[in-house]
């Protein structure tokens, strides 16, 4: 893949004052703005650690957690179909998920929830025939030795799509879609084989999968959102992984980019170290996005990056780097975005978040001006 063209951290929109968090709001009406953290499948299911994450939620901006529902381990919660519990994994589910989700409503915090698809170990064992093959008819296989189920194939689907309608029943107020893409074709590995594709594109399946999710979804009262490359909004051509932006942007109610600086190559943005630069990075590749949001009618959240809550290599990612980060997306015309913590451990950003007392004088102040 090519390096993302270059942007001045200086272009684009002038700095806005960040915006009060709004309330929910179903497809059809204006996203609402999110400003969220990731929940893995063993913080969800460890009481201990929701009450510290909620905690925080009280004290700052966070109104929103992504909770692990599906992920490379299979099912996080206790399903009632028999499709969802025969691929549901041997990892543990959340103990009591619509208590979890009332306490959620009661701290005034959005459940959102994370399904990994096509990365997905667990249905590729159990089910064999879903999978991504080697020209000898055997599963593909990734450089971790991990099989990957294939995109092309509906009865897949439809077992993402029952996991997503069973959660938005039980509360989920948006479902968000991770791994919407195809393995990377390492020239090191077997070519990749994907029964049943015909000439449709690799893209244009991704699309076709997101779109037919929404239609489901929207009767629910339930946005549609997905994870992609930083890159996809600054590269013109889609990635070998099959993610091209105007596909996916017309097919999902929110797309949320992983910018996170440290995932940029050396010399993208004209930047020798991208990671060194966390405002110059996430305000080219958000531009970029507002660009082509623009370009194709888009307005609103409709782009809600994640944002770089860990560190990888020099600097240290702290406080300091976040407030870069979220300025950049205030600057490039959002206002929404989640914090990326595998271990969903945010102490080192924490003094990063505004307070609840600062977002209600913002929120007094936006008010103040519009008079």
């Amino acid at each position: 893949m090519s390096a993302a063209p270059a942007l001045s951290a200086d272009r684009g929109v002038a700095l806005r004052t960040p915006l009060p968090p709004t309330s929910a709001a179903g497809p059809g009406s204006a996203p609402p703005v999110v400003r969220g953290l990731y929940v893995n499948r063993f913080a969800a299911q460890s009481p201990r650690k929701m009450r510290t994450l909620i905690a925080l939620a009280d004290s700052t901006e966070i109104n929103a957690f992504v909770i692990d529902i599906k992920d490379e381990f299979g099912i996080n919660y206790a399903s009632s179909d028999t499709l969802v519990r025969r691929n549901a994994g041997r990892a543990g589910v959340i103990p009591d998920l619509p208590a979890l989700l009332d306490t959620l409503r009661a701290h005034r915090i959005l459940p959102i929830a994370r399904i990994v698809v096509f990365k997905d170990s667990v249905a590729a064992r159990r089910n064999p025939g879903w999978t991504i093959r080697k020209a000898d008819g055997t599963p593909w296989r990734d450089k971790k030795g991990l099989a990957w189920v294939n995109p092309f194939d509906r009865a897949l689907w439809e077992y993402d799509l029952r996991v997503a309608d069973e959660v938005a029943r039980l509360g989920f107020a948006e479902i968000q879609f991770d791994y919407i893409r195809f393995p990377e074709p390492y020239p090191s590995l077997p070519p990749q084989v994907f029964p049943g594709q015909g000439d449709q594109k690799k893209p244009e399946v991704l699309a076709e999968f997101l779109r037919t999710a929404r239609g489901r979804l929207e009767k629910l009262g339930v946005r549609t959102t997905a994870d992609i490359f930083g890159l996809v909004t600054s590269v013109r051509s889609p990635l070998e992984v099959g993610q091209q932006w105007e596909q996916l942007a017309a097919a999902t109610d929110v797309l949320l980019p992983m910018v996170y600086p440290s995932h940029y190559p050396h010399g993208s943005f004209d930047l020798p170290h991208p990671n060194a630069e966390p405002y110059k990075v996430v305000a080219a590749a958000i531009s970029a996005a507002h660009r082509r949001d623009s370009a194709l009618g888009l307005t609103g959240e409709h782009v809600r990056p994640w944002l770089q809550a860990f560190t990888l290599g020099a600097p240290h990612y702290g406080a300091a780097e976040l407030e870069a980060q979220k300025r950049a997306v205030y600057d490039a015309g959002y206002q929404g975005w989640v914090l990326w913590n595998p271990g969903s451990q945010y102490r080192a950003v924490a003094g990063g978040l505004e307070r609840k007392g600062a977002t209600r004088l913002n929120a007094a102040a936006s008010a103040s001006r519009s008079r």
